[in-house]
């Protein structure tokens, strides 16, 4: 999916991450990831967020929950983290690393609830009165008072599959009562996901319907004397989406995989932020005229096409053939044979916290002084250096 843009934008990630796999100091199935180039997408992101008056929330799920990415956000200037779910909550904790939203795609379970609330999250994202009930009552025993986001959802609005949940737009008003005895707690904002797309064809963004319910709801608050200072619209933000978020009427973004030059745009339009990540592989063997990989890090989602074939100089590239939805990637399959043990080097869009991978985070490739700075796992747990 991103190969042609990576060989174009970024062809010393690729020859660094040939040599790390071909001097065997990284296994196949690795993302290697180019920290100069996430720094420098990640500034160009503040600077545009701030000439937008939107604040920013970094999202690492889709690199692999890293908390050294994370703190190296902070120190840029992304001061907060939102995550995918608790468990990466909890990575970002046991990091040092401040919360910022916690709870939009994944609901807190009751039993860290606490936990994270007497950490600290500036907002808390929430679904239902239960939840909203339950953080007040904790929130009066810690002697905080909680900001909460509320995700609100009408019929018509997009929604993906396995993310349902919120507040229904027509039981608002009866529930607005109920929201004013619960002490503990403000609610700031309201969100939704996703609040816009990229249409290819068009090459435009266009709001979803769910921006509609987010101020339509807006209007419900306020009328009955509620002020909602936060709309958190997030959608693939990136230096070219920010100014469309300004103008839809967000407040927040939480760019993702604009810091790696990933999002689908990246793939069509040559943007502000420059392609960070590759995965690495290695061809294991060969059968019935066909080449097989070493696979793991395979997204279903992410539009994995064509491979590199580099056999110590010599290179050529290959058809990747679709896994069946019933198959794992034990093997990624192309379509003739290939040398055993040349490398594999494939630019794709990927959620690496769903994978079996492991995550290289390497400084320098661009001065030509490469360095591992460490190892990962793909849940952001440090391996080795």
């Amino acid at each position: 999916m991103f190969m042609d843009i990576v060989k174009k934008r970024n062809p010393k990630l690729i020859q660094e991450a040939i040599t790390l796999h071909q001097s065997e100091e990284i296994l196949p199935d690795t993302y290697v990831l180019d920290l100069d180039i996430i720094r420098e997408n990640a500034k160009k992101l503040i600077e545009t967020a701030k000439q937008n008056n939107i604040e920013l929330f970094f999202m690492l799920k889709q690199i692999g929950r890293n908390p050294a990415i994370a703190k190296m956000l902070v120190e840029l200037g992304i001061r907060n983290a939102v995550v995918v779910d608790f468990r990466e909550a909890r990575i970002m904790m046991e990091n040092d690393i401040p919360l910022g939203n916690v709870g939009h795609l994944v609901q807190i379970p009751q039993m860290l609830l606490k936990e994270i609330m007497t950490y600290g999250s500036k907002y808390l994202t929430v679904y239902s009165l239960e939840k909203l009930q339950a953080i007040d009552a904790l929130a009066k025993e810690i002697g905080i008072k909680q900001k909460v986001l509320l995700r609100v959802v009408s019929e018509d609005d997009e929604l993906y599959p396995g993310q349902y949940g919120g507040f229904m737009l027509e039981e608002l008003p009866s529930l607005i009562s109920l929201f004013n005895e619960l002490k503990y707690i403000e609610i700031s904002g309201l969100t939704s996901f996703p609040c816009f797309l990229y249409d290819a064809e068009k090459e435009t963004l266009e709001p979803t319907h769910n921006v509609k319910t987010v101020k339509a709801a807006k209007k419900l608050f306020e009328k009955a004397g509620l002020c909602i200072q936060e709309l958190n619209m997030p959608s693939a933000t990136s230096v070219y989406t920010l100014p469309f978020i300004k103008k839809i009427g967000g407040t927040q973004g939480e760019p993702g995989h604009a810091l790696t030059g990933t999002t689908p745009m990246h793939a069509e339009k040559e943007l502000a932020e420059k392609p960070a990540m590759v995965y690495i592989s290695e061809v294991s063997h060969n059968f019935k005229g066909k080449g097989y990989l070493y696979g793991g890090g395979f997204y279903r989602r992410g539009h994995l096409n064509n491979v590199l074939i580099d056999n110590y100089g010599k290179q050529t590239e290959a058809h990747i053939n679709v896994l069946s939805d019933e198959n794992i990637d034990y093997y990624l399959e192309v379509d003739e044979k290939e040398p055993v043990g040349a490398t594999a080097i494939m630019a794709f869009r990927t959620q690496i916290f769903v994978t079996r991978s492991e995550v290289a985070l390497v400084s320098g490739i661009q001065d030509g002084k490469p360095k591992i700075e460490g190892i990962y796992d793909s849940q952001g747990n440090y391996l080795r250096g």
